[in-house]
């Protein structure tokens, strides 16, 4: 996996383009000890992609197959690669950007339900294609994606692990957006720079909420809203916002 930082963004590459970026347990280890390391202090937004035409064909099965196993050692091994991961991009107070150069399958198709926000390439093609060989969704794949595309709508994908296009993963919400391939790196920029421009502890506080709170209870989902926005009250980014509105000016958030 390619790692590089500028301006804020931490952005991390899937880099095995000859073999579609599928990821390896390496590459896996590496998306998560990035992730973990992040902190709003440090950076503003992560964006993740994939080097050449594909974002992620998923998960290295030439590897499975050189890799039998008994299903406890199988639970173990995924559990601390694939099954960090998940916990890293959820936990994580930095927004991600998924931005899907190409094809995402299987855990490719994963983390980008995983990710805060993703834009897509209008070819990219999409598969939740576990069951193809023999599989359940995994890297969060049973967990976020009825979330995001809808109950029915997950089974479907699932079950069937059929492949469709940009603008059926648009409709999907999958993805928030799709472009043309040429105004890809421009659209996700843009949407960089306007996190960057907000506050991005207060964001953070936002994502932890509303992961958290879609397994609480109401009451319980509201006490916790509740509590954070006390935090946020005392906050200098609100003290900023609320400056600038009586100033009629734009807010400059540090």
């Amino acid at each position: 996996m390619d790692i590089d930082s500028d301006d804020g963004v931490l952005r991390l590459t899937f880099d095995r383009p000859d073999a579609l970026n599928a990821l390896t347990m390496e590459t896996a280890n590496e998306l998560a000890d990035a992730i973990e390391g992040a902190t709003t202090d440090e950076y503003d937004a992560i964006v993740i992609t994939g080097a050449g035409d594909a974002f992620s064909a998923g998960g290295d099965i030439e590897s499975m197959a050189e890799t039998p196993e008994s299903s406890r050692a199988a639970y173990e091994r995924v559990t601390e690669t694939f099954g960090r991961v998940v916990e890293a991009m959820l936990e994580c107070p930095v927004p991600i950007v998924a931005k899907v150069n190409g094809d995402a399958i299987g855990a490719g198709l994963s983390i980008v339900a995983l990710s805060d926000l993703a834009f897509a390439t209008a070819d990219a093609t999409f598969s939740c294609a576990f069951v193809r060989v023999g599989l359940i969704p995994d890297t969060g794949g049973t967990v976020m994606l009825p979330h995001i595309v809808g109950l029915r709508a997950a089974k479907r994908l699932a079950f069937t692990g059929e492949f469709f296009d940009a603008d059926r993963a648009a409709d999907l919400e999958l993805v928030n957006e799709t472009v043309p391939a040429d105004e890809l790196d421009d659209q996700v920029a843009e949407t960089v720079e306007r996190i960057a421009n907000g506050p991005t502890a207060t964001i953070g506080m936002m994502k932890r909420a509303i992961h958290e709170n879609m397994s609480r209870p109401w009451d319980e989902a509201l006490d916790y809203e509740n509590l954070l926005q006390a935090q946020a009250r005392t906050s200098a980014a609100h003290a900023e916002g609320v400056t600038a509105f009586l100033e009629d000016r734009e807010p400059e958030f540090e």
